[in-house]
């Protein structure tokens, strides 16, 4: 038999996946995390692919402390969220960020 993997955005068109992740993004648990996060896929979320998608919901999944580490100093950040998107999370300039 096989294994089913959970994938609780697999139903969704890449319209809505976008659309949840604005949402998400702005309701991380701690404030830091909404403001890098909502910022992020406010300014950039339209274009975001659905690969762009997955990565963002698999990071989602992760501990925000961590998270938060990861984005702002670089510390640790675990292989499968090396890349692009970790890159650009980590060049922005978060004394331009505006609350929401």
């Amino acid at each position: 038999m096989q294994k089913s993997t959970y994938d609780p955005h697999g139903d969704l068109d890449l319209e809505n996946r976008r659309r949840r992740l604005k949402f998400r993004a702005w309701h991380r648990g701690i404030k830091e995390l909404d403001l890098i996060f909502g910022n992020f896929v406010e300014a950039f979320g339209d274009s975001f692919s659905e690969d762009d998608c997955a990565w963002f919901e698999r990071l989602f999944e992760e501990q925000d402390h961590e998270i938060l580490g990861w984005v702002t100093k670089g510390e640790n950040v675990p292989e499968a969220f090396q890349g692009e998107m970790m890159d650009r999370l980590q060049k922005l300039d978060f004394m331009t960020l505006k609350a929401r």
